[in-house]
């Protein structure tokens, strides 16, 4: 049985160098095909970063940056926080070396999925990221569709979005999959890992904030039991199984960074829902978004 034990990494508890998390694929037996890096650099710091068998997306949660790649340099706004606003993003190809510097110093996450294929250094604007208000009621959140399928599609196989979760709702509901392959006629599935990087918001007095993730079993050969609290800087891995829901606590916006990734050659994200669950999508309309979130869809 796969357990939140070896599934939930705390933050910190991954942390290397400037490296505040840090999971590649292949460094463990059961991960394959995603990595993230959370990288800290202080005001004027820079790190030299290689995209060995990977390809990568530079994704700045607090702070902007300046990315060279190949020479070339492309200058990356930022934001104070992932709850202010989406932010600019870059794609850099498998084999690319990318040196990142920071003025004021600040955050940024790396993306990364295996890769082979070439493809061009591309720079995403913020105000060019589709977002997706998603839900309703105490279910609806908002989706920042920088790097999935249909959004951006130059690359091999990476797969990635934010997720915002106002305080006291529900996300990733109804829970689903997407560990094997289908396309039967009447479903289609894609296999994919899946990384939640997650940051929660603190308390107006400073307090820290929390909130829950579940993965469970999708069938005998597929075993993972995981319901945990998530803080701040906590990772989650999904190699397989149901995921969802995840709970944010009152009081505390959730959010979290996803990276996906497979073996498949076609880059696709499609989903099952899980049975008991999916009546939840028709309960939607009738809710109506939750007005901390109107107007955010673009």
């Amino acid at each position: 049985m796969t357990t939140a034990e070896n599934l939930h990494l705390p933050a910190g508890s991954t942390a290397q160098g400037r490296y505040e998390t840090l999971v590649d694929p292949g460094r463990r037996e059961d991960w394959a095909h995603t990595g993230l890096r959370v990288l800290a650099l202080g005001p004027g710091q820079s790190e030299v970063s290689t995209a060995n068998g990977v390809e990568v997306m530079v994704v700045p949660l607090n702070g902007g940056c300046e990315v060279s790649v190949d020479g070339e340099i492309h200058t990356l706004r930022g934001r104070p926080d992932v709850f202010a606003s989406a932010t600019d993003v870059l794609y850099a190809p498998v084999g690319s070396q990318l040196t990142i510097t920071s003025a004021e110093g600040g955050r940024f996450a790396l993306a990364t999925a295996v890769a082979t294929g070439s493809h061009p250094v591309t720079l995403i604007r913020a105000e060019d990221v589709p977002v997706e208000v998603r839900g309703g009621g105490t279910m609806t959140r908002r989706v920042r569709n920088f790097g999935t399928v249909g959004a951006f599609d130059d690359c091999d196989s990476l797969i990635a979005c934010e997720v915002i979760t106002p305080g006291g709702n529900w996300s990733s509901y109804p829970a689903h999959k997407h560990d094997e392959t289908i396309d039967d006629g009447t479903r289609r599935e894609s296999e994919l890992e899946e990384i939640y990087y997650y940051e929660i918001q603190d308390a107006p007095g400073g307090t820290p904030g929390f909130g829950f993730h579940q993965t469970t079993s999708s069938g005998e050969d597929k075993p993972v039991d995981v319901l945990t609290e998530v803080r701040s800087g906590d990772t989650v891995l999904v190699p397989h199984g149901w995921h969802g829901p995840c709970a944010a606590a009152p009081g505390h916006d959730m959010y979290y960074l996803n990276v996906m990734a497979g073996p498949e050659a076609e880059r696709a994200w499609n989903i099952t829902d899980h049975p008991e669950q999916t009546w939840v999508r028709g309960t939607w309309d009738e809710a109506g978004i939750d007005p901390r979130l109107e107007g955010e869809a673009r």
